[in-house]
């Protein structure tokens, strides 16, 4: 597969580099809109860079869209037309009008579209993802210490779309109701909020997002019946605590056993915490690899289009609510 990346800036570059490491990807060059960008990039990894986008798309099979989120419509829209495949990063589109169109496009197109949401690929998520069964209540902290890249969008654009893509990709229910608050405090968007997501299956999600914090977190809880799992995205770490069903029901990998007394009555619970076994990735290389894959037909789509354009969608839900109070 040819390929090429619009956009080398901190993690365009990133991508560059990857992108040479995966069996099978041909990397033919990149297109930058700054000229001094795109001399030192050129020099630094090797690679050729081309005179405009439409240049860069023409002599590829795919594209692999890095730039600033308000130029993902732009870029992707080209790419589509001209029918090529095309990986983006989070999020899909900068509206959900956008996304709507890039959708319609993709599919009229018979092109894969992969969104880089790139918690799905992180090692302790993968790890504890199939102990996640129906949760009840999401909770949801996110907080960094401040950056200027990404200021152009909303906390909840940037930060929180990772949060609610992994809430919509566990939960899989139609919304009920959304609620939330925000406020601007150093930039001219929001930098702070939080948003209750109400499901119509019950569940519901609580999400915390902070890009102006003193240490950064990233952290969720699910809550299902008897059972907790808590994943340290930062930390790549997760655990599970659920209640032992019978006395001798733990199995070797689960080899810590708490009881405790339940109320004052008998019988006694225990509680089997399972951390299973993370093997550390890197999940850039991991959702670029499967990207490929995809396209190549020799795997199943690991966040299409469709995911990217919901998260987009839930995230303006959001924020609308966040300007009715502002």
């Amino acid at each position: 597969m040819k390929i090429g990346v619009l956009g080398v800036g901190h993690l365009g570059k990133i991508h560059l580099k990857l992108l040479k490491q995966i069996e099978g990807v041909e990397l033919v060059g990149f297109y930058d809109i700054n000229p001094k960008t795109t001399q030192l990039v050129s020099q630094e990894f090797s690679v050729s860079p081309f005179e405009s986008m439409n240049a860069l798309i023409s002599k590829v099979d795919a594209i692999d869209i890095v730039t600033p989120t308000p130029s993902h419509f732009e870029c992707a829209q080209a790419a589509i037309k001209a029918g090529k495949h095309v990986f983006v990063e989070k999020p899909l589109t900068f509206t959900p009008n956008e996304s709507a169109t890039l959708l319609k496009l993709a599919k009229e197109s018979q092109v894969f579209v992969q969104v880089g949401h790139v918690e799905r690929f992180n090692p302790a998520f993968l790890a504890i993802k199939k102990e996640i069964d129906a949760p009840l209540y999401i909770d949801t902290q996110r907080f960094a210490i401040f950056n200027a890249r990404g200021i152009d969008v909303s906390v909840v654009l940037d930060v929180m779309i990772h949060d609610i893509d992994i809430v919509l990709s566990t939960v899989r229910s139609p919304i009920r109701r959304i609620s939330a608050s925000g406020m601007k405090i150093i930039t001219d968007t929001i930098d702070m909020a939080n948003a209750r997501i109400e499901f119509i299956n019950g569940a519901v999600a609580n999400l915390n997002v902070s890009r102006i914090a003193t240490e950064n977190v990233r952290t969720t809880r699910f809550f299902m019946r008897n059972a907790l799992v808590t994943v340290d995205f930062l930390n790549k770490s997760a655990e599970k605590v659920s209640l032992a069903s019978k006395e001798n029901d733990l199995d070797l990998n689960r080899n810590v056993r708490i009881p405790i007394e339940w109320l004052n009555k008998k019988p006694k619970l225990d509680l089997d915490i399972f951390k299973p076994e993370i093997i550390q990735n890197n999940a850039i290389l991991d959702e670029l690899t499967a990207f490929y894959l995809t396209v190549d037909k020799k795997a199943q789509a690991m966040v299409p289009i469709e995911d990217g354009h919901e998260a987009v969608v839930v995230a303006h839900m959001i924020m609308d609510k966040i300007l009715q109070k502002n």
